[in-house]
């Protein structure tokens, strides 16, 4: 086949060249028949045994003839040689939060092709996503106006390629893409392939490709890592010298040291503390599990506050999953400290710690039997702590809360009884007189985990409780396409609500910082 391919590059001029690339798809040895499919043109051409060349019969020569002066030979002349398909980004270089425009051209008209992208994350695993695409009648592919007509994701999602990202076939199950260095950027490469395809990419021609960096960390954010007193975190600073609104950034059980979201909010004019409080081997020993008195979180609050590059008393708690109900705890318990807003997401009202314990998870201990299993092994939690106790004393007086709160919840959420909470925390808030506090996102078909935009979405995946020291696996919940629609629309609500609390003085301060 390589054979006859070579014949008909020799044999097609300069005219037609841009066809001599085309896919032969079939030969009948016996009639000597060999078929050469292009795009729009298709060609008929026979071998010659005896001499050893090819010919077009009479009927292809006229239909060649008349195609090359026919009203397509615009298009023809277009899709020279010299001329190879073509994929622009913009920007190429971007936050994370940032949307992109793709768009491939000198493609043929109505040529099928597969975009792809590809990700190798800091422990060594590809993540791809894929969509089959049909060029327009000038042989270009707009991302942001084409709808995909298959793969990882459909229809019309300008940024499908980047949240649609799967693990790679033949990855290690339970896995989740989240950045440790965020001083580097994650590295994405967008691909063009030929013709819709769904797997073995690695095998296929890439007709164009371009790389995509998307930053956490924008030019002129700073990085300082905090240890002062017992207390472990990363500080992020917007560009310029302050002071700046701040965030207090928690994250939940799974603990260790998490800098992404909090480098985000640095990169869009909030100075925001990363607090390590749970499974980091820098963290106090009596810390590990829990500090029941919150003196640890007391102690946190302050140093941020106290620090010199930052408007004193204009801090807000940011908490997901644990950190919500540590947020909440904050803003209750602790008597010294004022946040100006609270944002809680994927969390409950339930009081994580019994009197003179620091056991961050005691239900899992008398409520075991509430927890779900797949058949595969995979754990689902949201029953563990329903109905909600009568007692008031294990849950968080939310009535006695005093400051703006911003609740998000995902109503698929399979871990946590957030939207359980979400709706019992309203009425809470109304029967205190303080409804006017709360505004209240809820969202559809949405998980546990809610990140930053675009972040692919994590069904479930391996969770290590800290606790009982093991590792397990979790059901998150959620749906790809509304969880990531959630994503996107909670992150723009979010930094509103940030900037109407935080920052009606620091106007310059939050103004958002490009790449």
């Amino acid at each position: 086949m390589r054979t006859c391919t070579k014949f008909v590059n020799l044999f097609l001029s300069e005219a037609i060249r841009p066809f001599s690339a085309a896919l032969l798809t079939g030969r009948n040895t016996s009639n000597g028949m060999l078929f050469c499919l292009t795009k729009p043109f298709k060609i008929l051409m026979r071998w010659n045994h005896n001499a050893g060349v090819l010919s077009l019969p009479i009927t292809s020569k006229e239909w060649l003839f008349n195609s090359l002066h026919s009203t397509k030979i615009g298009a023809m002349r277009r899709y020279s040689h010299s001329v190879a398909p073509m994929i622009r980004a913009e920007p190429t270089r971007g936050l994370i939060d940032e949307p992109v425009q793709l768009e491939v051209t000198h493609l043929l008209p109505s040529q099928q092709v597969t975009l792809q992208s590809r990700l190798l994350s800091e422990d060594a695993n590809w993540w791809e996503a894929y969509a089959h695409y049909v060029s327009d009648s000038e042989g270009i592919v707009q991302v942001t106006r084409d709808k995909s007509l298959g793969g990882t994701y459909v229809g019309q999602e300008p940024m499908g390629l980047i949240w649609s990202m799967k693990l790679a076939p033949g990855s290690p199950p339970g896995m989740r893409l989240r950045k440790k260095d965020v001083t580097v950027p994650f590295s994405v490469t967008i691909s063009v392939y030929d013709g819709w395809i769904s797997n073995n990419f690695d095998e296929r021609v890439v007709l164009a490709s371009v790389v995509l960096e998307r930053f956490y960390m924008a030019p002129g954010t700073t990085r300082l890592e905090l240890k002062e007193g017992r207390i472990i975190g990363t500080m992020f600073f917007p560009p310029g010298p302050g002071p700046f609104p701040a965030v207090l950034d928690l994250w939940g059980g799974g603990g260790g040291l998490v800098e992404y979201r909090a480098a985000l909010l640095a990169s869009r004019g909030f100075a925001t503390l990363a607090l390590a409080y749970l499974g980091h081997k820098g963290v106090p020993q009596p810390l590990q599990l829990f500090d029941p008195e919150l003196l640890y979180f007391e102690e946190a609050f302050n140093t941020l506050n106290n620090h010199p590059k930052i408007s004193k008393g204009n801090i807000a708690i940011l908490g997901l999953s644990l950190g919500f109900t540590i947020a909440l705890m904050m803003a209750v318990e602790i008597r010294s400290i004022h946040p100006k807003c609270l944002v809680c997401i994927s969390g409950s009202h339930y009081h994580l710690l019994e009197k003179g314990k620091s056991d961050a998870h005691p239900a899992f201990a008398s409520d075991a039997d509430k927890i779900e299993m797949k058949e595969d092994g995979t754990m689902i939690w949201r029953n563990v702590i329903l109905p909600f106790p009568e007692d008031s004393k294990f849950m968080v007086q939310v009535d006695k809360i005093s400051c703006p709160l911003l609740l998000i919840s995902g109503e698929d959420d399979q871990n946590w009884p957030a939207p359980e909470s979400a709706i019992e925390i309203e009425k809470i808030l109304e029967a205190a007189g303080k409804n006017h506090l709360l505004t209240s996102l809820s969202y559809p078909l949405t998980g546990h985990l809610i990140e930053p935009p675009y972040s692919p979405h994590c069904k479930e995946s391996k969770f290590k409780m800290h606790s009982m020291n093991k590792t397990v696996n979790v059901l998150w919940g959620g749906e790809t396409k509304p969880h990531s629609d959630a994503q996107e629309d909670s992150w723009k609500k979010i930094l509103a609500f940030l900037k109407k609390n935080l920052a009606p003085q620091h106007s310059t301060a939050v103004a958002q910082a490009k790449l």
